[in-house]
């Protein structure tokens, strides 16, 4: 099982490389106004969301159903902080496929925020960064 959380965690850094860089991209594309820039962002943001965002996002949660489904499931499920961790995690996931729909928007050029709006909204994935370690590893109920 050693194998299995190490991949969890390499894929789980990777997911939030993209979760951190890609509303920075929409930062700077969202402040950009000539057109060549404005392209050269739109192929940043696509081989960030397929390249990094998808493969990091699909395989820390793989990794991480085989571990649940490997270990004891049962006493896992009933513990408070594995709930919280796997309802901050649905909330992730949610973010995530928000941010598709965001760069959809900007590949169609509808963006309709300000830099600002994604300046906040990166810093969304941190926060459940932070709550999430500290449940995994101090489990605090």
């Amino acid at each position: 099982m050693a194998w299995i959380k190490a991949f969890h965690v390499i894929f789980m850094v990777t997911w939030f490389a993209g979760l951190f860089y890609l509303p920075r991209l929409f930062v700077y594309h969202a402040m950009s106004r000539d057109a060549p820039g404005i392209e050269r962002f739109k192929i940043m943001e696509r081989r960030m969301y397929n390249g990094i965002l998808m493969p990091g996002g699909v395989l820390t949660l793989v990794f991480g159903v085989w571990l649940l489904l490997g270990g004891d499931t049962s006493a896992y499920l009933r513990s408070g902080w594995m709930q919280l961790k796997l309802a901050l995690v649905t909330v992730l996931v949610f973010y995530h496929l928000y941010l598709g729909i965001l760069l959809l928007d900007f590949k169609h050029d509808r963006n309709r925020h300000g830099h600002v709006f994604y300046r906040w909204l990166n810093e969304f994935p941190a926060l459940i960064l932070i709550a999430v370690v500290i449940l995994v590893e101090v489990r605090p109920f």
